[in-house]
């Protein structure tokens, strides 16, 4: 039987890829401070150790209890996190690094793995917690595991374009599914011919694994929904996900400004599109989820929770005042 050890592996991402896991054979250990609930605290295959990311020590201990076959790190946020995991693990058959599509300096369409440029990262935002340095946190990331490999660590890098799915607590899609199931009219942002490439949780979840058994050593993998969709196909697919009917209305920044909001107010709008290949892990044999399939998952779960994504609520009102300006021209 392989064993896994999964950094972090309770919340989103990471419980997804505990599940993919333990159904393709794995026993699994799951490293992390025990701050959150745990799904899998009754489930057959799943030990926990606790323990702090950031505790080199802590690591070591999990390391020499669960003597793992890989190594799927799913909260390093801060370079200096990867180079002392790369050390940790540098035994195992595979270490992967959760990475970001963020980590591309370039705005280029697509963003391929082995010819965009990463961000620079300064000595200051690698310590950094801010969001402003996120990117370039990953990208000095995915550079340790380039330097890991180099020293014959087998340590790889999958990026991610931006998450959805079941037990998303960032709630960035739930706003747009809670939009279209409570109301007819909805404000979209732009022409809705915007495009964000999005990867589904369990598609990110599968690409870990197959990278962790397959992957290449230095190698990074972009991860993403195989067929891309505009925003108003993304609400297109909500929509059907509730059998329900919305009424889409385009706004502009000149329109939204109306009501002093601007596209920049809207979640999963992008006004240059963010585009990844995903050739690369395809070639290991990494499929997407059916687009259709992954939103009734999606949406699915979403009923079941009580996340509304209302922190990113530009408001009613404002909304309001915007239709009427529409309706008027």
């Amino acid at each position: 039987m392989n064993t896994a050890l999964v950094i972090g592996g309770t919340r989103f991402i990471g419980r997804h890829l505990v599940t993919d896991l333990l159904d393709n054979g794995y026993d699994v250990t799951i490293f992390n401070r025990g701050n959150h609930d745990n799904p899998f605290a009754d489930a057959d295959g799943v030990s926990h150790f606790e323990g702090d990311r950031t505790d080199d020590g802590a690591l070591e201990a999990a390391r020499d209890e669960v003597d793992p076959n890989i190594v799927i790190d799913c909260v390093a946020y801060k370079p200096r996190e990867v180079r002392a995991a790369t050390e940790i693990f540098a035994d195992v058959d595979g270490y992967v690094y959760i990475s970001s599509g963020s980590a591309y300096g370039n705005e280029v369409i697509p963003k391929r793995e082995n010819d965009t440029e990463l961000c620079a990262c300064t000595d200051e935002q690698a310590t950094d917690d801010s969001h402003d340095s996120y990117g370039p946190r990953k990208a000095e990331g995915d550079r340790a595991i380039f330097e890991a490999a180099e020293r014959g660590v087998n340590a790889m890098s999958v990026r991610p374009c931006i998450v959805y799915g079941p037990y998303d607590y960032t709630e960035r899609l739930d706003f747009w599914i809670d939009r279209v199931n409570e109301r007819d009219r909805l404000v979209v942002p732009g022409d809705g011919q915007n495009v964000w490439h999005r990867a589904y949780a369990e598609d990110v979840a599968s690409a870990l694994r197959i990278v962790a058994e397959e992957g290449d050593p230095g190698e990074a993998y972009n991860v993403g929904d195989e067929r891309l969709v505009t925003m108003d196909e993304m609400l297109s697919l909500i929509a059907d996900a509730l059998d329900t009917d919305v009424e889409l209305v385009h706004a502009s920044d000149r329109e939204l400004s109306t009501a002093d909001l601007s596209t920049d107010d809207y979640i999963l709008y992008r006004d240059y599109p963010h585009v990844l290949d995903t050739n690369k892990l395809a070639a290991l044999g990494w499929e997407s989820t059916p687009l259709d399939v992954a939103m009734e998952r999606t949406v699915e779960e979403h009923l079941e929770s009580d996340r509304d994504g209302s922190e990113y609520d530009p408001g009613r009102e404002n909304e309001e005042r915007v239709l009427g300006v529409l309706d008027t021209i």
